[in-house]
């Protein structure tokens, strides 16, 4: 069905609003990096392809200007649910938006980047981006809160041609179409200046200069996928199982916010998927006499004057929070008394939370959590044996997921001690979980042993996270886990490639042919 003025725009970003929850949006060009990003990226998100890019990966939305996308779309077949195009295009059976096109001419990059500006008319610009990122504007306006906006496969780089899946016959190439790429880059660049402060939070995904992170790091980001070094010309991606890799940094920051933005740095540039921290009430959680104890340290001459100063106040989990998220990567929080619950559920918006081992004998503040928290939850099971998990079973009921995480409460953990067969149990736990009612279970594992081995054999056993603790160096007077691994040194770094290379070698639970095999005889 064809409507033809532009106030279908705003009916289509209604619409869009309704089916995709999600708020993020991705905007997928035909550069050759597009076809890098793993499906998983845009799953249940709006997607808003430009020109033939469902070539690519399917589209919710397709822009477009000129008549040989229309050949081109009809020859690989309609992916998209809607069209917004200036041609004739109007297929019976999907949603067609008419805009008036724009071209990109000399001197118009100014005007063209005005009328975006101004917002008073919608067209299919000669940069199509535009009116991508405007649909984006109109689907925020809609749901009323900010969108995340992926710009993928916008790599404007002359000569290298589209993604190989979106090279068809029907798209010309020019020494003009090839030389509009330094203007559309110089429109690019000025649109993420202009979309600042606005109800889009816009990423572009390269390696330019104003490129907010690289396509590995997106696919890093939605733990989605690992590749082997090396990677082979033309090779297919390599189907690996998710596993999300957590840096404990527990009281490590020292509740000094340059060290904690350390340890973020680091643990990111490591390839970590979350970094997580710890809040308790400390006037609480110890006696008083243990917090008069004397205890040396720069904070002053007891116990309790070195606890208080290793907590994170408001201000601090805030910091982590707007750090984290210019770096895409996750957070979340272990909370060991109901004094800190209270106030983690009032003050902050926390994307997951853990109960770890050391409370786990707390049943009345483990059962306040089950009735008031429905989100994710993470639950170390160190200290504990089966009883305690049947307990955990029939209490937890009402939340969305469970990370279950096997560990050995021992600093550190022998190896004999470490029984990866319980991650094993888990995933099997997990398996008979997923058709009845109740959060989904993620089996998992909470490293207290040197090195990278037991964690390795976790992700072979089925775990979809684990878990190992950092620290930054060393001082005289904190107490450190004799298992953290230092951020100064290479060793988590190592603990990381690790367990991607584990994932690597776990790879497919499908028995195939790969194209490595071929028979001798």
């Amino acid at each position: 069905m064809t409507q033809p003025s532009t106030e279908a725009l705003t009916h289509l970003a209604t619409e869009l609003s309704e089916a995709f929850p999600a708020d993020t949006i991705v905007i997928l060009g035909k550069g050759p990096s597009a076809e890098d990003v793993e499906p998983r990226v845009f799953k249940d998100r709006l997607t808003i392809g430009i020109n033939d890019a469902e070539r690519i990966h399917p589209t919710d939305v397709t822009i477009f200007y000129e008549d040989w996308v229309v050949q081109s779309l009809q020859d690989d077949g309609l992916h998209a649910r809607a069209y917004i195009t200036s041609t004739d295009f109007s297929p019976a059976d999907k949603s067609v938006v008419k805009a008036p096109h724009r071209p990109l001419g000399n001197d118009e990059e100014d005007l063209m980047l005005s009328r975006f500006q101004s917002r008073e008319e919608f067209s299919v610009e000669g940069a199509i981006f535009l009116s991508a990122l405007e649909l984006a504007r109109a689907v925020a306006d809609r749901k009323g809160r900010t969108q995340t906006v992926y710009m993928v496969g916008f790599d404007f780089t002359g000569g290298t041609g589209p993604a190989r899946s979106a090279t068809t016959s029907f798209a010309p190439d020019s020494s003009l179409r090839r030389a509009n790429l330094e203007i559309q880059q110089y429109i690019m660049r000025n649109a993420l200046y202009v979309l600042e402060d606005s109800n889009l939070d816009v990423k572009h995904v390269g390696a330019k200069e104003f490129s907010a992170l690289t396509v590995g790091d997106l696919n890093v980001q939605h733990r989605v996928q690992v590749t082997q070094p090396g990677k082979v010309e033309d090779a297919a991606a390599v189907e690996t199982p998710t596993v999300e890799i957590t840096a404990e940094i527990t009281t490590n920051h020292f509740g000094d916010l340059q060290r904690l933005e350390q340890l973020v740095h680091t643990a990111h540039a490591a390839g970590a998927d979350w970094v997580k921290v710890q809040k308790r009430d400390v006037d609480t959680f110890y006696t008083p006499q243990q917090l008069a104890a004397p205890y040396k340290s720069p904070f002053g001459s007891t116990f309790g004057d070195y606890r208080r100063q290793l907590e994170l106040d408001k201000e601090g989990f805030l910091f982590l929070d707007e750090l984290t998220k210019d770096l895409g990567i996750g957070w979340f929080t272990s909370v060991l008394d109901q004094p800190s619950f209270e106030w983690i559920m009032r003050e902050l918006a926390v994307p997951l939370v853990k109960l770890p081992s050391t409370i786990s004998e707390k049943k009345d503040y483990l059962e306040h959590v089950a009735q008031n928290y429905t989100g994710s939850l993470v639950i170390s099971t160190g200290m504990t044996d089966a009883s305690y998990e049947d307990w955990l079973l029939e209490t937890f009921t009402k939340q969305e997921t469970l990370y279950l995480l096997h560990c050995n409460s021992a600093y550190p953990t022998p190896d004999e001690h470490t029984n990866i067969g319980v991650v094993r149990h888990y995933a099997e736990l997990a398996a008979r979980q997923v058709d009845k009612p109740g959060p989904r279970i993620v089996p998992g594992y909470s490293s207290h042993d040197f090195g990278w081995m037991a964690s390795a054999l976790a992700v072979a056993a089925g775990a979809g996270m684990v878990e190992k603790h950092v620290k930054l160096g060393t001082t005289e007077w904190a107490h450190f886990d004799a298992v953290a691994v230092d951020l100064s040194t290479n060793a988590f770094q190592e603990y990381v490639d690790a367990i991607r290379k584990a994932q690597v070698h776990v790879g497919s639970t499908e028995k195939k042919i790969t194209a490595s095999e071929h028979h001798k005889y």
